[in-house]
């Protein structure tokens, strides 16, 4: 399946499974394509929980499951791919585990970064972040110039990730991007169908 990175969700840490299956689920109607589960705190068991019940509810849908970090849980629950970030382990080694079907994708915040990740092959990288944001307390932002440099000096799909909104999302078109990553964006949302379709709507808009 090759994915559309258009509206790409990240899960926000820990919201109880039945919630999170709630969110996606109108997200997705809203428009999201892609979903990454990440669980930084959570345990193996609790994450593994928690990737197949949402592994079994993308499935049918046709939404690939990206697992953040854990290549054990992607390859556990049949996940369509993994994001590793640069303190992860190494984008080589990852590829050497996993099947070359599986989407790799990879965390970028330099154009250093963004070539390895090209060389090293992963399928697409995330650069950010490229708005102030709350949802990684860890989050560094993009040096000014950075995203322009990233996205002049490379080949495979790129989304920007970091404090996106529907106030700020114009800002990011027309540079070449696949698509944007959103959390809080959609995650807090009161409505998440509707701020996914508004979401859509403004990158969409010439």
């Amino acid at each position: 399946m090759k994915p559309n990175y258009n509206l790409y969700l990240v899960t926000e840490e820990s919201v109880p499974l039945e919630e999170l299956l709630s969110i996606v689920d109108q997200a997705i109607k809203g428009g999201v394509s892609l979903v990454q589960l990440r669980e930084k705190a959570s345990s193996g068991k609790s994450f593994f929980e928690k990737a197949k019940a949402l592994n079994d509810f993308l499935v049918p849908l046709r939404i690939p499951l990206i697992i953040n970090d854990r290549i054990d849980i992607a390859l556990a629950v049949g996940a369509a791919g993994i994001h590793v970030g640069q303190d992860d382990m190494p984008l080589t080694a990852v590829k050497s585990i996993v099947n070359n079907e599986m989407i790799v994708g990879v965390s970028v915040s330099t154009l250093e970064e963004a070539k390895r990740a090209e060389r090293d092959g992963a399928d697409y990288v995330g650069i950010g972040s490229v708005f102030p944001t709350s949802s990684k307390n860890d989050a560094e932002m993009l040096s000014e110039g950075a995203l322009a440099e990233i996205m002049s000096n490379l080949e495979i799909p790129a989304v920007a990730i970091g404090g996106i909104q529907q106030e700020n999302i114009g800002q990011l078109k027309n540079k070449g991007l696949a698509g944007v990553s959103v959390v809080s964006a959609i995650m807090r949302a009161e409505n998440p169908q509707e701020a996914a379709a508004n979401l859509v709507k403004e990158w969409h808009q010439s």
